[in-house]
């Protein structure tokens, strides 16, 4: 489900920088460079979301996918159990496929990569994962995204 930008207090939201590219473009001068930066954003409650931005400068790319990340928040409050999921669920999004397990409480997040900030700022505190296929970070943090929001609550 989708969150109104406007009934949110942004100061509740942490911010994790999971991925910054830079891009070369060789031109007659020399080399430029251009800079994405990859996102997330939750408030550790239940709401995550994901962003990405562009720009010659980091700083600058990072302040438009944080902006962006705010405008896709997504509420997974059903999914999570106490500290964990209710169900396995498998998702696939372009090449990479993540696999989220639920684990007794004291596991711990168990996951690697781009998928450990996205849990962790949703809120989720015990939890076994496993990235099968690509471990592109865009792609994981999406399928990750993707995966919490097709858990079903407990009704």
């Amino acid at each position: 489900m989708a969150i109104n930008i406007k009934d949110i207090n942004k100061e509740d939201f942490e911010e994790v920088v999971v991925d910054v590219g830079r891009i070369t473009k060789v031109v007659k001068g020399g080399r430029r460079f251009r800079f994405n930066a990859l996102v997330v954003v939750g408030n550790k409650n239940g709401i995550v979301g994901i962003g990405t931005g562009k720009a010659k400068e980091v700083p600058d790319a990072i302040k438009k996918a944080v902006d962006d990340a705010l405008k896709s928040l997504v509420d997974i409050s059903g999914a999570i159990n106490g500290t964990t999921i209710n169900h396995d669920v498998q998702v696939k999004y372009n090449s990479s496929v993540i696999l989220l397990k639920p684990a007794s409480e004291g596991t711990g997040t168990i996951a690697g990569g781009a998928v450990r900030p996205v849990l962790e700022l949703a809120g989720v505190k015990d939890i076994l994962t496993k990235s099968l296929g690509s471990n592109e970070p865009h792609n994981l943090v999406h399928a990750a995204i993707n995966a919490l929001t097709k858990i079903k609550t407990k009704k």
